[in-house]
């Protein structure tokens, strides 16, 4: 190269000078249209937590003040350690895993497993799990669009729009009632074209803890079906929401018994507490085996060049809890734990606000269900929360039930009282 430069006359040389510059120009400002992101707004939340040098705030941990790693967790990882290789997972992720996963959705028993109708692969936890869905859905029914609740939780609107698939959105919470506004949800389905995809939360809807009971999920069936609607549930609380598994897949089993081709995200954030691990499933119910066969590999492909294929270790911890016997019951033990807690802890918070005098009902607090509750606070009363009491929650009055205590529950209750009081 040396000699090469040598041979160059000096007004090459320049000239090769002059375009590099120009080149480092242009580079140079490839970026600087980039403005920052907006902030999550539950992420946001828990940034200004942890900047927050105040020691009276609350997170999720249990009533030590510690993080909570179930038994069960702590049990399989035993198990796996020194066990197990660390090899690729195919693209469509552990076997055994996918395989409990679905009973836990479908029933043990279901007759779509047994007919293997269930097209079913391993995701990036619930979000994976939408987004997977969301590109299958762009891509084999383009011109479709998908109903989504008001409100809903904020990351699935993120989730349509990025792959694309227009959003509408249909009734769901009542502010008046802070309950399920049913008869405007109703009128929703009915009037939405034909063939419509709409996204349900199967149990503890976020960030309302606002369900349909029984016999309104059933209504609702029976409008998807005059109306040949897709439903497509997200079910990210599984036995969190009530303690039990099968009571927190009702909506799903109402819906096979009416004979719908349904999808369902599950994940293993809450459940197992296995957040940072990122365990999913995505699955698709058929019309037949050779039509599962099909939906899956096209599954498999989308997933190919997001992620190629999804991490093994927390697939190994729920696949060695749900396929041994006593660590299924002892999970199922532990989840239950948990759930009670939360609702222990709803009814605790309302009986400290109505000892305080409150002149608002606090009755949806223990109406609602799950790890969330839709308070009814305004922004304004949220933000007095947190720059007067160090309190966080999201701005729409989201509370995560999950991180109340026996401990604060007195000061979470007075500080709501303060900042509600004179509404």
């Amino acid at each position: 190269m040396a000699v090469r430069t040598a041979l160059l006359s000096r007004r090459q040389v320049m000239m090769m000078r002059s375009l590099g510059a120009r080149s480092m120009s242009s580079s140079s400002s490839w970026w600087r249209s980039v403005e920052p992101a907006a902030k999550d707004p539950i992420l946001g939340v828990t940034e200004a937590f942890l900047a927050d040098p105040t020691p009276t705030k609350g997170a999720y941990r249990d009533d030590n003040g510690k993080p909570v790693v179930l038994e069960c967790v702590r049990e399989a990882e035993r198990r796996i350690a020194g066990n197990k290789n660390m090899e690729y997972l195919p693209m469509g992720g552990s076997l055994k895993m996918i395989e409990e996963t679905v009973k836990l959705a479908y029933g043990e028993d279901s007759d779509l497993i047994k007919d293997k109708r269930i097209a079913a692969v391993q995701a990036l936890s619930g979000t994976g799990a939408c987004r997977l869905f969301a590109d299958f859905q762009k891509r084999f029914c383009p011109d479709s669009q998908i109903y989504i609740p008001v409100p809903t939780w904020s990351n699935h609107h993120n989730i349509w729009r990025d792959a694309h698939v227009p959003q509408r959105t249909y009734h769901y919470y009542h502010p008046e009632s802070r309950g399920l506004d049913f008869s405007a949800l109703i009128d929703d389905i009915k009037n939405a074209p034909n063939g419509s995809f709409f996204l349900l939360h199967a149990c503890a809807h976020n960030p309302t803890g606002v369900d349909p009971t029984e016999e309104q999920w059933r209504e609702i069936s029976y409008q998807f079906k005059v109306k040949g609607h897709l439903a497509f549930f997200d079910m990210a609380y599984q036995g969190f929401a009530s303690g039990d598994t099968e009571r927190d897949a009702k909506s799903i089993r109402i819906f096979l018994e009416d004979g719908h081709l349904i999808g369902c995200a599950q994940s293993y954030a809450k459940n197992m507490g296995l957040y940072g691990q990122r365990v999913g499933c995505l699955s698709v119910v058929c019309e037949d085996e050779k039509q599962a066969i099909a939906v899956k590999s096209q599954l498999q492909q989308l997933a190919r060049p997001m992620y190629s294929n999804p991490p093994v270790h927390g697939a190994l911890v729920v696949s060695t809890i749900l396929d041994d016997p006593d660590l299924k019951k002892l999970w199922l033990k532990e989840v239950k734990g948990m759930a009670d807690r939360i609702i222990g802890m709803r009814t605790a918070l309302r009986e400290n606000l109505e000892k305080l005098g409150s002149p608002l009902s606090w009755e949806h607090i223990t109406k609602q269900i799950g790890m969330f509750c839709f308070s009814g606070m305004t922004p304004e009363q949220v933000d007095r929360l947190t720059s007067e009491f160090h309190i966080y929650l999201t701005r729409n009055g989201r509370i995560s039930m999950a991180g109340i205590t026996t401990g604060n529950v007195g000061y979470l209750a007075n500080a709501i009282h303060e900042v509600t009081k004179s509404t």
